[in-house]
């Protein structure tokens, strides 16, 4: 149903571009008959804005990849730099909020840990909307911030760092097995956010994956019951994200190519002393406007990515 759904929207809405095309058409010729330029500045207007909703369509149905159209699982962790990376994780799921929030996308926050002194040691959400693994599967890899410290007393410049995975939804129980023989589960007390119900009983979940060693833990929830469905939905995306790894990486060997999601492999540096610039190393492309990038501004990085990976294909 949810499928049918999805295609029920796209082919709705390519048939509005069409009849919004076909009303243009109309217009321009009835000005023209008539020979009147008051329609014409409106015209040019209007034309421009079909020209870039059409742009935006055709780029979408290049995103035609199996999971493309998926609900998304994103994770973020504080890597190198203490409290900085830590205050950085919570700017990076700022950023993420906003930007889903732009496009219309649900999100709900599965998991956070907060940091020793500020910010979030990782967090976990889930956002639900058309193509939303399609655009942020471009945000996989180790994002690097330079600024000014908060933190320090001397304002001394620090670099820090921060992981984002991005997982599609698992649709089906058929794709990914989980044999719950395979699985130790752990009930303890939440910390942190959540109010006194939650400090009181235990209902934060910890799901630990044996033959991986894969471990998630949920703890947002007042319930220990929805903490643990929340779990076992990251769960599941965790292992079909790491099937899905390992079928890139064999691809990556068969071209003679090396894939690094590590530490090591940033993909993108936001600088924002001495100078402004947010530049992802991978296609070199760049912006000053960190501001409207950490409100959340992230089209123009994403597209430029897809669409390299898209050359790439092609």
């Amino acid at each position: 149903m949810q499928e049918i759904a999805s295609l029920r929207e796209r082919v709705e809405t390519w048939r509005g571009i069409e009849q919004r095309a076909r009303d243009q058409a109309e217009l321009i010729e009835l000005a023209i008959e008539e020979e009147d330029d008051s329609f014409a500045g409106q015209a040019a207007a209007d034309l421009a804005a079909l020209e870039t909703e059409l742009e935006r369509l055709e780029f979408e149905l290049q995103l035609s990849g199996e999971y493309d159209h998926r609900d998304a699982i994103l994770a973020i962790h504080a890597g190198a730099g203490g409290t900085d990376a830590s205050d950085w994780t919570e700017t990076l799921l700022r950023m993420y909020l906003r930007w889903a929030e732009a496009r219309g996308y649900t999100t709900e926050i599965l998991d956070t840990a907060e940091g020793e002194e500020a910010g979030l040691k990782s967090a976990t959400i889930e956002v639900r909307g058309p193509l939303a693994y399609g655009y942020l599967a471009s945000e996989r890899g180790v994002h690097r911030l330079v600024r000014l410290s908060p933190f320090d007393a001397a304002h001394a410049r620090h670099t820090s760092f921060a992981k984002v995975e991005v997982m599609p939804e698992v649709a089906s129980t058929s794709e990914v097995e989980v044999n719950p023989d395979e699985i130790r589960v752990d009930v303890f007390r939440a910390s942190g956010h959540g109010g006194q119900n939650v400090q009181k009983n235990s209902t934060a979940i910890r799901i630990t994956h044996l033959p991986t060693g894969i471990v998630v833990t949920c703890q947002n929830e007042r319930s220990q019951h929805r903490n643990r469905a929340s779990a076992m939905k990251v769960l599941e995306a965790r292992l079909l994200e790491r099937e899905l790894l390992a079928q890139e990486e064999e691809r990556a060997r068969l071209k003679g190519k090396h894939v690094d999601m590590g530490w090591g492999n940033q993909i993108r540096s936001y600088v924002l002393h001495p100078y402004k610039m947010v530049k992802d190393h991978r296609t070199e492309f760049e912006t000053s406007n960190t501001t409207a990038v950490l409100d959340g501004d992230l089209d123009d990085l994403m597209e430029a990515y897809l669409r390299a990976g898209m050359g790439e294909e092609a």
